[in-house]
């Protein structure tokens, strides 16, 4: 009996079963009958002929006008040419040495192949045919299918096959394991899964595909919230040990210590985290904020109650720069409480420790030392924290700071060095949109910093697009000089580090995933992007050679890294150019100005965290975006947009509107298709929280999901499945 997990060979046959799992990676009958047409064509009508790009691959729907055959002049053989319309748009067909005498004017036809272009003319060569004919009743529908296809796998091919499941519909029911419950069906007014993929695949109108999008955005939402919220289950009755806040301890001795008075915000959810640590059941919290909120002292305070309760609190970063200034600016604050057992230390307090894998061996074998005899009480570090050998005394909390750099396994490897499971609170300074917040971080409960400390001077941006007007680079290396003069200091930002055969080993340029790349990224006239090493000597020897001009990258040795960190800090740098080692954390009061070179280069929300590394202190700040992008561009107005809001929440939406699905869901990272095919961030908030609500209900009430073995069955093979592996990358 065939079932959803059928292998196609047994349906197909070995030879298009071998091509679809080769070139389309369709290996189960659920695979072929998840593989949903990209868009419908109707004959008579647009087929997107004057749509079509150089290099696509695709299949249009059109009707052949005119066909001539001719001997060709300077190699032996005939060239046939065929003219293809579909009322919007032509193109031509070329074969060399092959008459298609079936091809005849006024037929209609499905053409597919690889879009090439001839004397400004776009054309198809030896493209894979299929006539519609009279009787072939597939193709006499109102819509007709058009698949995502593969050089040996056509439409047409994926459309026959799919329909060899579909044609017995009682069959199909059979089967078929709908993964959502009756009742959950009813409440939402949802069809079938087996009418939803008939509607799908084999439409007679527009609306039929729209209820079976409907549909089928509920199976990916309802599974994938099923799974975030078994996770949420199960941390939830494993318990943990409660870290309650007492007075007279280090908690009180931070507050006291703070040179500046919290923010209302930061108040509100330094509760919320105070009531959570003081319960057994483990805290697992999302803390996102706006560049500058102060969402480090939140986590300070946070760390400060579960050492008086007796634990210990550890600090994961993504890069040692930012690891080594939280250990700088968390001792600075806490003073002699950060050096119990020293001879200026207060007793009362703890050890604040740095553990790297860079250190030298007797640096770390001393921090170490100090972890596991629960001596630290506060343990900063980087990945170095998840190796092998490093045994804390009594983990109580872990806080992941920047959390889009790590993945949920790293997270949980964390945990695993607790006795017992700990605390958990990540942070982002990216702000997530609330349906990025239900999908992608759907195991933790949200809290949000929208407020900014008082006093800090503000932010504002501009544009520089040099080929419009080239003058405006001159006055923004103006605009450094008269930052410098008035006392203050400026980061010059580039993408890559040196020599571009050096720009694979790059450990802290541009991530792609961050954001949409311009729209001519890959083009071979592009030329290479900007790079530290060659930018800082321009400037050295050209319009910033007054000034005492540094740079800091990802590959420079730690101890450089942090002498040029604290070079710049002290004041002792006015301008430090840099990779996006300082996107994250860096904070120096005294830095005004941000000059972004190859501004197009990043992503939305990498410029966000860039910006946010300037004002903040009490002057004003300001961010120029320095690009070759046209203003007019698509590029160009991504820009704009960025300068023309510091709004994190409105940029983390149009950084969502320029970014792949995929990609949001870690699918572009681990280079695998993601779960999720139709289902919108964007556009379908609304459908997301009631899968969530329905999904919590579903794992919480009687059996959990062995209630529901259909809708288990889905769950499980997504969390086996290593598609799923986006959800790591959460």
């Amino acid at each position: 009996m065939v079932t959803m997990d059928t292998d196609l060979v047994r349906v197909l046959g070995p030879k298009t079963a071998k091509v679809m799992t080769d070139q389309l990676q369709l290996r189960t009958v659920r695979d072929l009958l998840r593989h949903y047409p990209r868009r419908y064509a109707r004959r008579g009508e647009m087929s997107r002929l004057d749509d079509l790009q150089v290099g696509d691959r695709v299949t249009v729907l059109a009707q052949v006008k005119s066909v001539s055959t001719r001997k060709m002049q300077r190699r032996p053989g005939t060239l046939t040419e065929v003219t293809v319309g579909d009322g919007a748009g032509s193109m031509r067909l070329v074969f060399f040495n092959h008459r298609h005498a079936h091809l005849a004017v006024g037929e209609w036809g499905l053409f597919a192949g690889s879009v090439g272009k001839w004397q400004n003319d776009l054309q198809f060569t030896h493209p894979d045919c299929h006539i519609i004919t009279g009787d072939d009743d597939d193709w006499a529908r109102a819509l007709v299918p058009i698949y995502p296809a593969s050089k040996d796998v056509s439409s047409w091919v994926i459309q026959k096959s799919v329909k060899l499941l579909l044609d017995d519909r009682r069959s199909l029911e059979a089967l078929l394991d709908d993964p959502i419950p009756e009742p959950v069906r009813d409440r939402h007014g949802l069809p079938s899964l087996a009418t939803a993929l008939v509607y799908k695949h084999r439409p007679e109108s527009v609306a039929q595909v729209e209820f079976a999008d409907e549909r089928l955005k509920w199976d990916e939402a309802l599974v994938l919230q099923c799974t975030l919220a078994a996770r949420r289950r199960a941390a939830a009755l494993e318990p943990g040990i409660e870290r309650p806040r007492r007075s007279g301890g280090l908690l009180d001795a931070v507050d006291a210590a703070l040179p500046f008075s919290l923010t209302e915000g930061q108040r509100e959810v330094g509760e919320e985290l105070a009531a959570e640590l003081a319960r057994v059941q483990p805290m697992n919290r999302l803390l996102q904020g706006e560049v500058g909120s102060g969402k480090t002292v939140v986590a300070l305070r946070a760390m400060a109650q579960v050492v008086d309760a007796g634990g210990q609190a550890a600090l994961l970063a993504p890069t040692e720069v930012l690891a080594a200034q939280h250990a700088r600016s968390l001792a600075a604050i806490l003073g002699p409480l950060a050096r119990a057992g020293e001879l200026d230390g207060d007793p009362a307090g703890t050890r604040v420790v740095l553990l790297t894998g860079s250190q030298k061996a007797a640096a770390r074998r001393e921090a170490r030392a100090a972890v596991a005899d629960g001596s630290a009480g506060i343990v900063v570090g980087t990945h170095a924290l998840l190796q092998e050998g490093v045994e804390f005394a009594d983990l109580g909390l872990v806080v992941v700071d920047e959390q889009h750099r790590f993945g949920v396994e790293q997270r949980d490897a964390l945990r695993a060095k607790g006795t017992r499971p700990p605390h958990v609170l990540v942070m982002t300074a990216t702000p997530i949109p609330r349906t990025v917040a239900m999908t992608v971080y759907g195991d933790l409960e949200t809290s949000t910093l929208r407020q900014l400390p008082a006093g800090r001077g503000g932010v504002s941006s501009s544009v520089v697009p040099v080929k419009d007007k080239p003058a405006w680079l001159d006055r923004a290396w103006a605009r450094v000089r008269e930052e410098v003069a008035a006392g203050r200091q400026a980061y010059v930002v580039c993408p890559r580090i040196g020599d571009l055969e050096d720009t694979a080993k790059d450990d802290d340029g541009p991530d792609d995933a961050d954001g949409a790349p311009p729209e001519d990224a890959g083009t071979s006239d592009r030329r290479p992007p900007l790079a530290v090493l060659d930018v800082a000597e321009g400037l050295r020897s050209g319009p910033l050679s007054a000034l005492r001009v540094e740079v800091l990258h990802g590959r420079m040795p730690p101890e450089e890294k942090e002498a040029r960190m604290r070079a710049f800090a002290a004041g002792e740098v006015d301008v430090l150019v840099a990779t996006t080692v300082v996107e994250v954390g860096v904070d120096v009061p005294n830095a005004t100005v941000m000059v972004v070179m190859d501004a197009d280069r990043f992503g939305v929300s990498q410029l966000h965290q860039l910006r946010g590394r300037v004002a903040r202190g009490e002057h004003a700040g300001l961010c120029l975006l320095v690009t070759e992008a046209s203003s007019s561009s698509a590029t160009g107005q991504r820009l704009a947009a960025v300068a023309g809001t510091t709004d994190g929440f409105e940029l983390a939406r149009l950084d969502l509107e320029t970014r792949r699905e995929g990609d949001v869901l870690g699918a572009a990272q681990s280079g695998r298709r993601s779960n999720v095919k139709l289902l919108s961030l964007l556009d379908d908030e609304t459908l997301i929280a009631e899968a969530r609500a329905e999904a919590t209900a579903l794992v919480e009430q009687g059996g959990g999901l062995a209630d529901h073995p259909e809708l288990a069955a889905a769950v499980a093979a997504l969390a086996m499945d290593e598609r799923a592996d986006y959800l790591e990358k959460a």
